[in-house]
């Protein structure tokens, strides 16, 4: 009986409170949804401008940079005239592996966007003058770089090239510096933009 004296008492109060959890409920819900799609469009444009600005210039100057060494070490195994014929060839070889070698994350730039959110999220002041090493790592990255430091200590076990230091654009720049110089050699005119 008690179920009903309460519906019947006030029955504008059972209506406003079930209106009431419904209406929260579509709120909620809709404000999730809205996160959602938030970060999905947040997720793509910022995609698309990191690729824009960074992955493709970036991935463009070493498929040049491959390019040239490949074009330039064909043309030397065509050419029987060069005089130091052998030893250029070693040294483009030895330029097509170390640009092989180079990893994305060794020559993109830090994102510092990424870092200034990351500090934000952990709510601590101390951190902004903090370097890398002390901001959390997501997990793919983390493991990323484990199987990269796996990689970089078998190559060095089996003699290989890879040194503790990895590349940086500084030695890709040294790289295509080195590329011209043969290009100059070869009497071969490259124009670099």
């Amino acid at each position: 009986m008690e179920d009903e004296d309460i519906w019947q008492e006030n029955p504008q109060s059972v209506q406003d409170a079930e209106w009431e959890k419904i209406s929260s409920g579509f709120t909620n819900a809709g404000y999730r949804e809205g996160i959602t799609a938030g970060k999905e469009s947040a997720l793509q444009s910022g995609f698309d401008e990191g690729f824009a600005q960074v992955g493709a210039p970036i991935g463009r100057q070493l498929g040049i940079l491959r390019g040239i060494a490949s074009a330039l070490l064909s043309f030397l195994q065509g050419s029987t005239s060069h005089p130091n014929q052998a030893a250029l060839a070693e040294e483009i070889r030895t330029i097509g592996s170390q640009l092989g070698a180079i990893r994305f994350s060794d020559v993109a730039p830090p994102d510092l966007e990424a870092e200034r959110h990351a500090r934000e999220h952990l709510g601590d002041h101390r951190l902004e003058e903090a370097d890398e090493a002390e901001l959390p790592v997501p997990e793919e990255v983390q493991d990323k770089r484990a199987i990269e430091s796996l990689e970089d200590m078998l190559a060095q076990m089996g003699g290989g090239a890879a040194a503790a230091k990895r590349p940086s654009m500084d030695d890709v720049k040294e790289l295509q510096n080195r590329l011209l110089s043969i290009c100059s050699q070869l009497g071969l005119s490259l124009q670099w933009s």
